[in-house]
């Protein structure tokens, strides 16, 4: 699937030219990469590295244009259970064109406008930009949830919630390893600036992409830590809670035991006083009450 875009008063708009300077490749069929590999002469090896999730962030100077490819979080669906997975993106900066290459259909040029004096190295880095804020942007995601799940831990002995706190820790590895790749990149960029056609008001914006970046990546980090750390700490609210339950479930058998005994003993087939006193039954039922509120008084005294 091919979508087509150009540049119209600073704007970016949906074309069906097909001169157009902007190309995104969704999920390309094989004779779109025969395409994109004869005509266009893109390395088959970097395009088929554009939609592998777990290829890692680089930035590559060919011939007749500069391939870049970044990481950027992947949709997330509830299908997920909780799993926040990283996918990749290709950026390919001819001098007259920009072809980008995803594994799935999203919107790129949707919510807040572009920086102004757009030109294909500010759409490129703009796409960087928009990768960086769709981070920060699950960040605070994963905060909520983590915050939702501490409150059922801390109420709930079953581990389902806390194994779903596990996998938040999970994702947030995977974000870690991806931002820090694409810091990788963001600095070779600032450092091959002239190679890549950025001029002196595009740097600036670079700047503010590196800072942005560096910013994600002590969120996630701080989150990563903050999870790591009370991961052993929540296991043993679990703990806790199913020691507490127990304990319950003793003090509740004991004090029914206590009963029982008293009145197993008085049922024993041989003679006993009070068994023909008219008030026997209610002497035995009286005394089984006192074992079962005596047990609970010493209880409660010895505080267990």
């Amino acid at each position: 699937m091919i979508k087509k875009y150009q540049l119209s008063d600073g704007k970016i708009i949906e074309s069906q030219n097909e001169q157009s300077p902007i190309l995104i490749y969704i999920n390309p069929t094989d004779s779109e990469k025969k395409y994109l590999t004869e005509e266009l002469k893109l390395d088959e090896h970097t395009m088929n590295s554009s939609l592998d999730p777990d290829e890692l962030s680089r930035l590559e100077f060919e011939p007749e244009h500069v391939a870049l490819i970044f990481k950027r979080p992947k949709n997330y669906a509830a299908c997920d259970n909780f799993l926040f997975r990283v996918s990749s993106l290709g950026l390919f900066l001819f001098k007259d064109k920009l072809v980008v290459l995803l594994a799935e259909d999203i919107p790129l040029f949707e919510g807040k406008p572009f920086v102004r004096g757009l030109s294909l190295p500010k759409v490129m880095l703009s796409l960087l930009y928009r990768s960086i804020f769709h981070f920060i942007e699950h960040l605070k995601i994963i905060n909520m949830l983590s915050d939702s799940l501490e409150a059922k831990i801390n109420a709930s002995m079953e581990n389902k919630y806390l194994l779903n706190l596990f996998i938040l820790e999970k994702s947030l590895v995977y974000y870690l390893n991806a931002i820090n790749s694409n810091t990788m990149v963001i600095e070779k960029i600032k450092n091959n600036t002239a190679k890549i056609g950025i001029d002196h008001d595009t740097q600036e914006f670079l700047d503010d992409i590196f800072i942005e970046n560096n910013q994600c990546y002590k969120q996630a980090e701080i989150y990563s830590n903050i999870l790591s750390g009370l991961m052993d700490a929540r296991a043993g609210i679990v703990g806790n809670n199913l020691n507490v339950l127990m304990k319950t479930l003793n003090i509740i058998t004991i004090t029914i035991m206590m009963p029982t005994l008293v009145v197993s003993i008085f049922s024993m087939n041989v003679p006993f006083p009070l068994q023909h006193h008219p008030l026997a039954f209610i002497v035995v039922m009286a005394l089984a009450v006192i074992s079962g509120i005596g047990f609970l008084f010493f209880w409660k005294r010895k505080k267990w």
